[in-house]
């Protein structure tokens, strides 16, 4: 049996340096944040990445910084969801990618701004076992649809939500016919635990949240802050229904999922809003 560490994580896509940065002697460019994420990489060593907001110059540092950091990450482009995973470990079998629509026919407006809502499937072979497993990251659709009185409210964010959780496990569902494997499910998926998009996959797509079969440890926090171009963030600390970052697994043995957790230390702050979220499972 294969241990391994999966996580998602969204790494904030802004690339030039900001004047608030500026203006505290900090930097925000993706050249130097790029650093900070590579070395959460180094510290974690997670087997599989799920990235969101990863923008094409924030991928080309990250490849450098891990070459020139003798870390073993092979990049899977995805646009700004790329995965990127140990190639010393697993063997890539497989892979797709699922660009969600702009427009959806009944609702006002684009959901899917700059092209980045999508997801990211990949079929991997542990070397140690030759076990299979699938590792997919998705990021969802971001605007509120629940309370017109919201600053980033529009009509039908909640539906189209909803419609991309449906499209994302269409496609796992195909590969999990195809090979009979465990799946993880996780990402930026823009709304809390309690949400229909959420309740959704935990329902009619058949999978559990790694929060609520983690048998050894599960962080309760949200794992959120307020980091951005005006300057680091502060932890909310609010409870973890309101986290934003999930895990989902389906098809894992009882007791698999092993731990759930998010990664927060002080540097953190001026790297992402998001902390990044991992499992680690037995496969």
């Amino acid at each position: 049996m294969s241990r391994l560490r999966l996580m998602s994580q969204n790494q904030w896509n802004y690339t030039d340096n900001s004047p608030e940065w500026e203006e505290r002697d900090m930097d925000c460019s993706a050249k130097m944040r790029m650093k900070g994420h590579v070395r959460v990489l180094g510290e974690l060593l997670p087997d599989v990445v799920g990235g969101q907001e990863v923008n094409a110059e924030m991928q080309r540092y990250l490849k450098i910084y891990c070459m020139d950091a003798g870390l073993p990450y092979a990049l899977i482009w995805g646009n700004y969801t790329p995965l990127i995973y140990r190639a010393d470990k697993l063997e890539l079998v497989d892979t797709e990618y699922l660009l969600y629509p702009e427009y959806v026919k009944g609702y006002e407006g684009c959901f899917n701004d700059v092209l980045s809502k999508s997801l990211n499937l990949g079929v991997f072979r542990s070397k140690e076992n030759g076990k299979i497993f699938i590792f997919a990251a998705t990021h969802l659709w971001w605007q509120d649809g629940s309370d017109p009185q919201a600053v980033f409210y529009r009509a039908g964010s909640d539906q189209v939500r909803t419609m991309q959780v449906k499209m994302a496990v269409d496609m796992l569902d195909r590969y999990s016919r195809k090979y009979d494997c465990p799946v993880v499910f996780g990402g930026d998926f823009n709304t809390g635990y309690n949400s229909e998009a959420v309740q959704y996959a935990l329902t009619e797509g058949g999978f559990s949240h790694a929060h609520d079969v983690a048998v050894e440890y599960a962080h309760q926090d949200n794992g959120y802050n307020d980091c951005g171009p005006k300057g680091p963030g502060q932890w909310q600390n609010r409870p973890f229904e309101a986290a934003i970052d999930h895990i989902l697994v389906r098809d894992l043995p009882q007791g698999a999922v092993r731990r759930f957790d998010r990664y927060t230390p002080d540097y953190y702050l001026a790297l992402s809003d998001h902390a990044p979220v991992f499992v680690d499972v037995e496969v």
